[in-house]
């Protein structure tokens, strides 16, 4: 449920003597950004990201330089588009999604089986099946899924306040995660462990007990370990698809494989590798870009920006990403409202797996799963969540001084 941000104890005239003094002003109802353009932006998180976005313009530029399946202009179109849908997210007052629990558990069901429904699924590449076609319209319904998935488990884990003592209401969150997650699973391994992982930090940090967490991690370990286990064993049913399985095999063995995964991580590898310490410059990526890197521009896009930019362009990349999760934490610990707090540990959690991972997986250190660099990657349905997550973001900023 919505709450008021101010602490207990605390006069609303300090507070609006604060804000004045930090922001420049308020208006006299409370709201932000009344008297500046800037005053309803939280710069210390948008500016990062606006300088990723930059980065992504230029990789994707001399992505279309030099492969045929990129289209500079659609990347332009969806990068537009998700301005914006961030715009519009951002003039929400978010706290109106805090008494929506049920109503988003359903909306976040519907988006991860959409794809199973007869003459809406189609399949994308390796044969996985989470795209969904509406006419002319092909997208990722499991992409605007995360966003609903991050909601829902905030609305859901406000209502304990910070502290959950009953086991019963700990198991009441962990299955209302299980139901899209085991859903999502079916079509996507790659969004299920990101949602499972968002989900599950947001339950951790609205205070579930130490102990619990630990033997609920136990168990899923050991649950994973037997589902990799008997979908190697022929004559039963296997759990994981062949081509996820092959994903898994080339992480714990890449060097031991023929596979084609095998092949392309190890492209990967050399491809960043020979960018050395300040890349090959613009369009110069020989490995990435002339067709010796499968899925340079979604998969692999790490690879190909390293290429070009070398170990200091990368490091810049990873910087400016750090700078954009921790501004979001930070933001998290100064607001007061539970839901507000969770509400940016999701969208923090979020980003955090999606960069370990997909970079992670182009250096050897991570299965190879096909989860999308955030503004990076190839591809509208990803570059419009990603930032329909920054104006969430940028909504609890605007809205923070007003009263519930």
């Amino acid at each position: 449920m919505a709450r008021d941000i101010t602490g207990p104890g605390t006069s609303r005239g300090a507070l609006s003597s604060l804000a004045q003094r930090v922001a420049g002003g308020s208006s006299s109802k409370g709201h932000v950004g009344q008297h500046g353009p800037l005053e309803g932006l939280y710069l210390t998180q948008l500016i990062p990201t606006l300088l990723i976005l930059i980065l992504s313009v230029v990789t994707m530029w001399s992505c279309s330089l030099a492969l045929d399946e990129v289209n500079f202009t659609n990347h332009l179109a969806g990068m537009a588009l998700g301005i914006a849908a961030a715009v519009v997210v951002w003039r929400y007052d978010y706290r109106n999604l805090a008494n929506l629990t049920t109503a988003l558990f359903v909306l976040a069901c519907v988006l991860m089986v959409m794809p199973l429904i007869p003459g809406l699924g189609v399949e994308g590449g390796l044969g996985g099946l989470g795209w969904v076609r509406i006419g002319p319209l092909r997208f990722q319904p499991s992409e605007p899924g995360k966003l609903v998935v991050i909601a829902l488990m905030a609305s859901a884990c406000a209502q304990y306040n910070g502290k959950i003592d009953s086991f019963r209401d700990y198991a009441r969150l962990c299955g209302t995660l299980l139901v899209p997650l085991v859903l999502i699973m079916v079509t996507d391994l790659g969004t299920g462990l990101m949602i499972f992982f968002t989900g599950a930090t947001i339950i951790i940090c609205s205070g579930a007990p130490r102990s619990w967490v630990l033997a609920t991690i136990a168990l899923i370990v050991g649950v994973a370990a037997l589902v990799i286990i008997t979908s190697q064993i022929d004559g039963i049913p296997h759990v994981l698809q062949e081509y996820q399985l092959a994903r898994l095999t080339v992480f714990l063995d890449p060097e031991g494989t023929a596979t084609d995964d095998g092949y392309n991580l190890q492209q990967a590898m050399i491809a960043i590798g020979s960018g050395g310490l300040f890349g090959k410059g613009f369009g110069n990526a020989s490995q990435a870009l002339s067709g010796f890197l499968p899925e340079a521009e979604t998969d692999f896009i790490f690879a190909t920006f390293a290429e070009q930019f070398g170990f200091v362009g990368s490091v810049v990349l990873l910087a400016l990403f750090a700078w954009m999760i921790l501004a979001t934490i930070l933001l998290a610990m100064k607001v007061e409202s539970t839901f507000s707090k969770l509400l940016l540990v999701g969208c923090a959690a979020l980003w955090t797996f999606q960069v370990l991972e997909s970079v992670g997986m182009c250096i050897g250190i991570m299965p190879i799963t096909g989860i999308p660099l955030p503004f990076m990657t190839y591809g509208s349905s990803s570059m419009v969540t990603q930032l329909m997550a920054v104006g969430m973001v940028q909504s609890v900023w605007r809205h923070r001084q007003k009263v519930a």
